[in-house]
């Protein structure tokens, strides 16, 4: 297969909204390493109070383990009770939302922005992800924007969801099927 044109990063664009100024991102880069991607245990109650204090809304009972990335936590919302595991990556360029009681299991990612990579200009595109209430992603499961993970819905390991997850089904591979009816005893 032969290509007509190649992609000219010289004229890339970006279109991304930060939504914080200078010294906000400057701050929240080094509160980041510090508390969040640190690999030693930081208290949730501490990361918490962080991330609200940088405009994330946070539930109750939240927990976030070490080694967790969090790009913009003015671009978070997260429910009660959630559970945040280690090595998690929340690439948050656009939105996400993140329901009451949901798992992220160690090593998933959220990751909102790509690029299209029809146009030569390789434009960079964005899109909110929305995990609703009892949603479990995987380890090293991957969601990309765009997507909303229904109720009760789960990603199993190593897979990826470009699209939406249908409530209480169970989906796995790379692009996520469904497999079978989630059914809590």
């Amino acid at each position: 297969m032969e290509a007509s044109k190649q992609v000219n990063l010289a004229i890339y664009r970006t279109t991304i909204r930060i939504g914080a100024s200078r010294f906000r991102q400057v701050s929240w880069y080094f509160v980041n390493i510090l508390f969040f991607k640190n690999p030693l245990v930081v208290l949730s109650s501490a990361k918490r109070a962080l991330l609200r204090l940088f405009g994330a809304k946070v539930g109750a009972g939240v927990v976030i383990k070490p080694s967790v990335n969090i790009k913009f936590p003015w671009k978070l919302r997260i429910g009660d009770h959630s559970w945040i595991g280690e090595g998690v990556w929340i690439d948050n360029l656009s939105d996400v939302v993140i329901g009451n009681h949901v798992a992220l299991s160690q090593g998933c990612l959220l990751l909102t922005g790509s690029h299209d990579h029809r146009k030569e200009t390789f434009d960079f595109l964005t899109a909110p992800i929305t995990l609703e209430d009892g949603v479990w992603i995987c380890a090293r499961a991957t969601v990309l924007g765009g997507t909303t993970c229904r109720s009760h819905s789960i990603l199993t390991a190593n897979s990826v969801s470009g699209g939406d997850l249908d409530p209480y089904t169970i989906y796995k591979g790379n692009p996520a099927t469904a497999i079978k009816t989630r059914t809590i005893l």
